[in-house]
């Protein structure tokens, strides 16, 4: 069982570098690129929004609470805007992504592995990663970083109106505790997991896609298990990139 999992893991880093690699070479399929990027983000945009609404006020409802008990409401706004843009934001990007375009990736590639349309790909001598793969991957990340945006401003939108309208918090304070707390690297961290997660995703979900077991059933398991292991590695990758990031880039002030 152990050389299995350290099997099917070292195929999975062979894939993630295969598909690194092919990002820059020729030809670079546009038209599938575009087709890929237009349908993840049409069954991602609005989810996304809706998602993030109640996100942001649950932040700001917990974060005010918590700073009445201390007696800092003064930095309700601040804390709140940092937890949804560089922890909130990124995660909703990421199980999303994982959720239904990691899922949609996985069944398409599955389904044309097990109808052996892979196959003759490669005996037209056509690389399934470059024609298929690639264009899926970048579509991904594409989309995740546009969504971490879209999901940063709602959740930030729907954080202010909960804690002003319910916490009877000023907009004022909530402003100035925000630009006294926050710094632009909060934001390119938070663009950059979300990069970084839309690649996991991608290649997590090309990777069982390609690899299923069992037929029509095979291409089922193969997307559950697609979605479980991006969960999996996007929570640990997300617990580092947060580590590191509070130890390289001092807070505002310190």
């Amino acid at each position: 069982m152990i050389t299995g999992a350290l099997r099917q893991t070292g195929r999975l880093f062979a894939l993630a570098a295969e598909v690194s690699r092919a990002i820059f070479r020729r030809p670079f399929q546009f038209r599938e690129f575009v087709e890929q990027f237009w349908f993840i983000a049409g069954v991602t945009i609005l989810p996304a929004a809706l998602v993030s609404i109640p996100f942001g006020a649950v932040i700001a409802l917990q974060v005010g609470s918590l700073t009445q008990q201390l007696g800092a409401q003064s930095f309700t706004g601040g804390a709140s805007v940092l937890a949804v843009v560089q922890q909130a934001s990124p995660l909703i990007v990421a199980l999303l992504i994982a959720g239904a375009a990691g899922s949609a990736i996985c069944a398409d590639l599955g389904s044309r592995t097990i109808r052996e349309e892979l196959d003759a790909m490669e005996v037209m001598g056509v690389s399934p990663v470059q024609r298929l793969v690639v264009p899926r991957v970048l579509a991904t990340m594409g989309v995740a970083v546009l969504l971490n945006g879209l999901i940063s401003v709602v959740g930030i939108l729907g954080g202010y109106a909960f804690n002003v309208f319910l916490q009877d918090g000023t907009p004022g304070a909530y402003l100035s505790s925000f630009s006294a707390l926050a710094q632009l690297p909060d934001l390119y961290v938070s663009e950059l997991k979300a990069l970084v997660f839309g690649f996991i995703a991608g290649v997590v979900a090309a990777y069982r896609g390609l690899n299923p077991r069992g037929g029509p059933k095979g291409v089922g398991d193969a997307v559950n298990q697609s979605v479980v292991i991006t969960f999996l590695l996007l929570f640990f990758v997300n617990m580092v990139m947060t580590g590191v990031y509070l130890q390289l880039v001092p807070p505002k002030g310190g």
